[in-house]
């Protein structure tokens, strides 16, 4: 396997020490402070293709670039974890996914996730896939979001499944919660997207990033915030968290793309405080639900249409916007989501 190589360029204006900085940005990768400083002492981390020490002070402009060394065989262990099973057959499962799963280990998550989970789960019945860290994994979500994922019981499955979210076959739509109000309130998002040279952990808005496409719907307003329906033409890394972003209504809780700072910017000065209880306390992840899949069954060639009722969190999160934000009072948002389902 190869070493993993990262760049970073520092923007900040004023000077931070280099061990500082690099904890700072919380990298998966770089998972302790004791790790970041064994790799500076190995010389796996430079500044400007030059070995310096932890207490380096960086100026904005310098690169960082860091050679991690080649990551662990992680066992592919079973683990008793509690999965919501949505839909089921011989060929594969659609898995309701809970806020703050990983999908597979990586650094610094060896277990606890939802490959450790399956493992157990449906034990001798998932595809190899095309990495043995991985088996079964057909597509991702990001930590922070819960909801619908595909998981590929038979190889055959597994290669018709990748097949058909190249070819854009299966139907994705999320539900969201905007720090924000689209205009229009229906349309589309088309833009570039590729990672962010001052944070990897971010992606960011490029014109030399792949070519994304969503489209969305507001089918609820509130003051200062909207829920919205998200559907996606394409699967890019943090794709509906960077195009709202992108276009200043970023979704709630999303501590990646949108600070407690600029939530507090938007909210009236009484509402400040209420919006720190939620996001500390009762919404800590980005409010974002993989909600629903349409596709035809790769093997049988069956029509599905799977949802995902929204979790305890997001509901709350709900309830506490129509009571403090509620514009029309005579709709609720289940009601309104219910009746969505109807349409795309």
């Amino acid at each position: 396997m190869k070493q993993e190589k990262i760049r970073i360029i520092f923007e900040g204006d004023e000077p931070v020490r280099l061990d500082k900085h690099l904890a700072n940005l919380r990298l998966q990768e770089l998972h302790s402070r004791s790790f970041i400083e064994s790799l500076i002492a190995e010389d796996r981390i430079l500044v400007n293709n030059i070995p310096v020490k932890k207490s380096y002070l960086l100026e904005k402009g310098d690169e960082i670039s860091l050679k991690l060394p080649e990551p662990p065989d992680y066992e592919m262990k079973a683990e008793d974890i509690p999965l919501e099973v949505v839909y089921e057959d011989d060929y594969l499962a659609v898995i309701n996914k809970a806020a703050g799963m990983i999908v597979h280990p990586g650094h610094g998550n060896p277990d606890g996730t939802l490959v450790n989970a399956i493992l157990h789960r449906f034990a001798g019945q998932l595809s190899a896939g095309r990495d043995p860290n991985r088996p079964g994994i057909v597509h991702r979500l990001d930590r922070g979001t819960s909801g619908l994922i595909i998981i590929a019981k038979t190889d055959a499955a597994q290669v018709e499944l990748n097949h058909m979210f190249a070819r854009r076959e299966i139907d994705k739509t999320y539900l969201a919660i905007t720090t924000g109000i689209p205009d229009p309130p229906e349309g589309s998002i088309e833009c570039h997207i590729a990672r962010s040279l001052s944070n990897p952990r971010q992606m960011c808005v490029a014109e030399t990033g792949k070519w994304s496409l969503s489209h969305y719907k507001i089918i609820k307003y509130y003051h200062y915030f909207s829920l919205v329906k998200v559907k996606l033409d394409t699967g890019r890394m943090h794709q509906i968290r960077v195009q709202f972003a992108h276009q200043h209504m970023p979704i709630v809780g999303d501590l990646l793309y949108n600070t407690r700072h600029q939530v507090h910017m938007l909210l009236p000065q009484n509402m400040k405080r209420k919006a720190t209880e939620l996001l500390a306390t009762h919404l800590q992840r980005q409010a974002l639900h993989s909600w629903r899949l349409q596709f035809q069954h790769p093997i049988t060639g069956k029509q599905l249409d799977i949802f995902a009722p929204l979790p305890a969190d997001l509901i709350y999160t709900l309830n506490w916007l129509e009571q403090h934000f509620a514009i029309d009072t005579d709709t609720e948002p289940y009601n309104v989501i219910l009746e969505e389902n109807k349409t795309w």
